[in-house]
């Protein structure tokens, strides 16, 4: 119990400063004039990194055990930060994406480290009563949306006060001191690896995890879609004149939006299992609840394109709407998530853990790497509607791969 929460605390530190490091990039470049499509090459290398490193994080984890990827994601972080600090607004449009580029691919590797290490002790960790998996890989998945969420608003909040080198330092300091904390008083427990690894090991035999990780690709394209670029550049269309007084107000506005966004998603995530009444239901059921909410998730960005293709411009009515909308999108996509993170831990076996999350997870950054590049190049050619439409089509094939899991004889009794 004292090694879970050492690692959920750890976790809450990194996505604070997760989702803060990535509305500050995202606001201050734009104010800079990036076009949509140079704000998105700014995330490419970030998703980039993340596939390479979820690919071999299992296998490191395996070799080297968990706890130490999960030290060096804390430590890649706190160093990349403090070189984002170091940019220089004299250089170039083309040296600063460059640059930029590099130390967001670092953050990536640093993420999702810290992520594969968490989620799989989760599943080494979590208590083996009915729906006890379920309950915890929740808890942590939630309370760190939700953290998340809290960054958006600091880094938009820290823009605002400190400028981009102020925020990202004192970011920096902050997380360095929580990672010290972490190596000095993490508790022992975590598996420390094994010699015999193979790096083989981490492409799975498994149809379930592997079609998991199909659905996992196309949902969270459906939402980086709109989410990384598109969809806080139309709002700040809306908010500002360019002046600096609206450009603050917008940044708080935007910074708000996102945050709640993700603290929403954050909080049905942790409270998925008691919603769904998971802990009486077997994993045939789950799987098949999983169908509906795939199904459903689809619905919406489908009437958000039909809203935006019976508008003229960015109305009113419209942004209401895009605001309603895309926290209904936030609460089921929520349920959708969470039933996909129980399900790779119920597929997976305690000793192959950290190969099959690991291979889950790169599934996951591949989504987020196909949701950015979509999500500028959308916006620029045909707006809201198509960058909309993009996320709906993606809905739809991660309800068809979904449709493809099948129960399986063992779940949590095997922990």
């Amino acid at each position: 119990m004292t090694a879970y929460f050492a690692i959920t605390a750890a976790y809450w530190a990194f996505m604070l400063t997760d989702g803060a490091l990535r509305m500050l990039v995202l606001l201050h470049f734009h104010t800079l004039g990036f076009s949509p499509v140079q704000l998105a090459y700014l995330f490419v290398l970030y998703e980039v990194a993340g596939m390479v490193t979820n690919l071999t994080a299992g296998w490191i984890a395996a070799r080297f055990g968990l706890a130490s990827t999960l030290y060096a994601g804390l430590a890649i972080q706190v160093i990349a930060l403090v070189a984002l600090a170091q940019l220089d607004p004299a250089w170039t449009i083309g040296v600063s994406v460059a640059y930029v580029m590099i130390v967001q691919g670092a953050s990536g590797v640093a993420k999702d480290l810290t992520k594969m290490s968490s989620k799989s002790a989760v599943k080494l960790l979590a208590p083996a009563e009915k729906g006890g998996l379920f309950r915890w890989v929740a808890i942590l998945t939630g309370s760190k949306n939700a953290v998340k969420g809290l960054g958006f608003l600091l880094g938009a909040a820290l823009l605002a006060s400190l400028g981009f080198s102020g925020a990202v330092l004192a970011m920096a300091a902050v997380l360095f001191i929580i990672f010290v904390a972490v190596l000095v008083l993490m508790p022992p427990g975590l598996p420390k690896g094994r010699k015999g690894a193979k790096f083989s090991e981490v492409f799975s035999n498994s149809s379930n995890v592997n079609w998991l990780s199909a659905a996992r690709v196309f949902l969270f394209g459906a939402r980086d879609v709109w989410f990384v670029v598109g969809i806080p550049i139309y709002f700040y269309a809306v908010l500002s004149d360019g002046s600096e007084a609206e450009n603050r107000a917008a940044f708080f506005l935007i910074g708000t939006f996102m945050a709640l966004w993700i603290i929403l998603y954050g909080i049905v995530q942790a409270l998925t299992p008691r919603l769904l009444r998971a802990g009486k239901h077997d994993e045939a059921r789950l799987i098949g609840t999983a169908h509906y909410w795939a199904w459903f998730l689809s619905s919406v960005p489908l009437a958000l394109t039909l809203a935006s293709l019976a508008s003229a411009g960015p109305e009113p009515w419209l942004t209401i709407l895009l605001v309603a909308g895309l926290l209904l999108f936030g609460a089921v996509f929520a349920v959708n998530s969470s039933l996909h993170s129980y399900l790779i831990l119920a597929f997976t076996k305690a000793e192959r853990v950290t190969m099959d999350v690991g291979f889950y997870y790169m599934a996951n950054a591949a989504g987020r790497l196909l949701g950015t590049l979509l999500s500028g190049l959308t916006y620029q050619l045909g707006g809201l509607a198509l960058m909309l439409g993009t996320a709906t089509v993606m809905v739809v094939l991660s309800a068809l791969a979904v449709q493809r899991l099948k129960p399986q004889v063992l779940t949590e009794a095997r922990i």
